[in-house]
């Protein structure tokens, strides 16, 4: 029977007082877009890694950050890039917006992130980078990657839209060592700023070509051109860039999440603890939890369903007026990357495996008790035998 209580969205922003605040002080200011707000908020964020020698680009969404970084590394025709099937298409067609070549390989099924030896595998003397995925907010094997990327001379950037602030060996992820590190705050992650994302870089001639491309490729950017001396016409260009930059509205909204992350994502945890308590019993695959002693975001709670077909759980649990999605119908299921890469699912079992059964319940920090609760009786309601 349909449900008749309010419908629980998928997700939801945790968005209170403090953000509200912050970004009526910016309408205030008569200062919108890339200003003091943005500065402030790099700072923030780079105090937040705590790591040193870390260069902190805010931009407008992490497909931004990742195009930015493969461009800072110097990503060209003829290079190949490595990274997996099992990811959002922005992770791959970045690769494509610098004319190199994707080269797509599998999942390990213990972590869903990318299989350092498929990755070794398809190393040719083409390869210049490889792209990791860290999956629902667990890190990826990023002692086993860096190995091999440092093995083979190869430029590694993290794709961390689901990590923040996921651990690796007690380390988080954005100090591990990568050449560059990308963050998403998309409405639904785990901190947001509506749209936006953050590039993390080590090199400093890196990040002074993505600093300068950021913004159409002006070497001086919108608020040290209006805050100098100098008048803020007098610049250059050195290069065609991207308008790539964030807004201080948007920085506002940053500002005001950054104190809150680690207590959102304890909340997270927490519905975690919860759906693996409730659903422990259930013909369902639980998300893997991070190696001892790290820590996991929880961007994502993805089961995978066995009993049923996974399209009719996801309409029954609608029809109990709980929102779903999947993640991820991977690149090889795509029209564009299958004709333009000559992917087969056969190649990729692994992935192909999880997408046929997954199934992501609803996690975000402002949910209550009743309502993971109810989620979870949904789950039992729905699934047969449970």
């Amino acid at each position: 029977m349909p449900s008749t209580d309010p419908f629980v969205p998928f997700a939801l922003p945790d968005i209170g007082p403090q953000e509200e605040a912050e970004v009526l002080d910016t309408l205030r200011s008569g200062w919108l877009t890339t200003g003091p707000k943005v500065a402030r908020f790099e700072k923030a964020f780079a105090g937040f890694l705590g790591a040193s020698g870390l260069h902190v680009l805010a931009v407008n969404s992490a497909t931004a950050g990742l195009h930015l970084a493969l461009d800072a590394l110097g990503i060209g025709p003829g290079d190949e890039v490595i990274t997996t099937t099992h990811t959002f298409t922005a992770t791959a067609e970045v690769i494509r917006y610098m004319g190199a070549q994707p080269v797509l390989v599998d999942i390990e099924p213990h972590t869903l992130c990318i299989d350092p030896a498929q990755v070794a595998a398809r190393i040719t003397p083409r390869t210049r980078a490889l792209i990791v995925v860290h999956f629902g907010g667990r890190s990826a094997d990023m002692t086993a990657l860096l190995a091999l990327a440092r093995a083979h001379g190869l430029r590694v950037v993290e794709d961390a839209a689901h990590a923040l602030p996921a651990t690796h060996a007690g380390q988080l992820v954005g100090t591990l060592g990568s050449d560059a590190t990308v963050f998403s705050f998309y409405a639904n992650k785990t901190m947001t700023t509506g749209e936006g994302g953050m590039l993390v870089l080590r090199d400093e001639t890196h990040a002074r070509r993505a600093r300068a491309m950021r913004l159409h490729g002006i070497d001086r950017d919108a608020f040290a051109r209006f805050n100098t001396a100098v008048p803020a016409w007098r610049y250059d260009v050195v290069a065609p860039g991207f308008k790539y930059n964030l807004t201080d509205i948007a920085a506002a909204i940053g500002l005001a999440q950054l104190p809150r992350l680690r207590a959102m994502q304890q909340r997270r945890a927490e519905i975690a603890a919860a759906y693996r308590e409730a659903l422990a019993d259930l013909p369902l695959a639980l998300p893997p939890l991070p190696a001892p002693g790290d820590v996991h975001a929880w961007h994502l709670f993805a089961v995978q369903v066995h009993g049923m077909a996974r399209d009719a759980f996801i309409d029954a649990m609608f029809a109990q007026g709980i929102g779903m999605s999947v993640h991820y119908v991977p690149l090889h299921q795509m029209s564009y990357w299958r004709q333009s890469c000559g992917l087969d699912a056969g190649d990729f079992p692994v992935s192909q495996a999880v997408y046929e059964h997954t199934a992501s319940l609803p996690i975000y920090s402002r949910m209550d008790d009743a309502t993971v609760q109810r989620v979870a009786a949904a789950v039992r309601r729905v699934l047969p035998g449970a």
